[in-house]
């Protein structure tokens, strides 16, 4: 594959990952420094990003909302996953710095790799095995489980990486005739179904300030760019290649955490944040060298 495809897709793929990391900035701000209730600016969001969608949908192959029964327990629950990663996440956020949340879910492409093996009897080598282990080293670093360092919102950061695995699980298992937009309508409705029905635990229906409405809307616009652009980046190039690009997200999130909200990561953090994402690398460039393998013996035993 020619080497200026990989470069857009790596390009498009560091886009994406700005633009999820963007939302979460505008999010913690409203929550956080706004003051509004978390469900609430989720179902606003969430009800901005769902209708985003649908106008998109037209352009990105429609809709296929009435679903066999296999595939619609699949996006089901995998729709669970979205609103429980969605809904830790978003109170982590609040409460967290930017960069050492981000720093926590870097470890998804580990949880990843070793749910598919324990869930979904993929192999796992002994090298991607190790890489794992010491991955979750570096996150008990950023975490520091202890009286001093450990507190009830990186515990939440921790159940949002697992409730991701449990999304992403699931959605291996779809078939590519399900179109991605119908996914990601589903998934956005169901959160923000929870978030309308959540309303009532964390401060009603408050009135919503004017800067605080131009930054919801702000992060639903985030939130579609970065969903079409992951997709599109998956498109362009290798996924060897494009994927660790997923990592740029720290290096915005450590950028505009130190800009907007003056939080900048202390030394165990980064060197956890730094073991975690090396570790995540060398996964990855074992599971390409491990499909070139596998593409290599088709090739000679056809």
């Amino acid at each position: 594959m020619a080497l200026g495809d990989n470069s857009r897709g790596a390009a498009i793929m560091a886009l994406s990952m700005a633009s999820f990391t963007l939302n979460d900035t505008c999010m913690k701000f409203v929550t956080e420094t706004l003051g509004v209730p978390t469900p609430e600016a989720t179902a606003l969001r969430n009800f901005l990003v769902v209708a985003g969608l649908l106008l998109l949908a037209p352009r990105m192959g429609g809709l296929k909302l009435m679903l066999p029964g296999a595939q619609a327990r699949l996006v089901a629950l995998r729709s669970v996953g979205e609103v429980v990663s969605t809904g830790t996440y978003l109170y982590a956020l609040k409460h967290m710095p930017l960069a050492n949340l981000s720093a926590i879910m870097q470890s998804l492409p580990l949880a990843v790799t070793l749910g598919a093996a324990l869930f979904l009897r993929e192999q796992l080598g002994w090298r991607r095995a190790g890489a794992i282990l010491i991955g979750f080293l570096g996150v008990m670093l950023i975490v520091r489980p202890g009286p001093q360092g450990f507190d009830v919102w990186a515990l939440l950061g921790l159940a949002s990486v697992a409730a991701v695995t449990l999304r992403d699980l699931a959605t291996r298992r779809l078939p590519r005739d399900v179109p991605s937009i119908t996914v990601a309508i589903y998934a956005a409705g169901s959160v923000c179904l929870l978030a309308v029905l959540s309303t009532g635990v964390d401060g009603g229906w408050p009135p919503v300030p004017p800067e605080a409405v131009i930054l919801l809307f702000g992060a639903a616009c985030c939130l579609v760019v970065g969903y079409i652009a992951a997709v599109a980046a998956m498109r362009v190039g290798e996924v060897g290649f494009v994927a660790p690009f997923r990592y740029t997200s720290l290096l915005c999130a450590i950028a505009l955490g130190w800009l907007v909200f003056g939080q900048f990561p202390g030394p165990l953090t980064m060197t956890g944040a730094a073991i975690v994402v090396a570790t995540g690398l060398f996964t990855l460039y074992r599971e390409r060298q491990l499909r070139r393998a596998a593409l290599r013996a088709a090739a000679i035993g056809g």
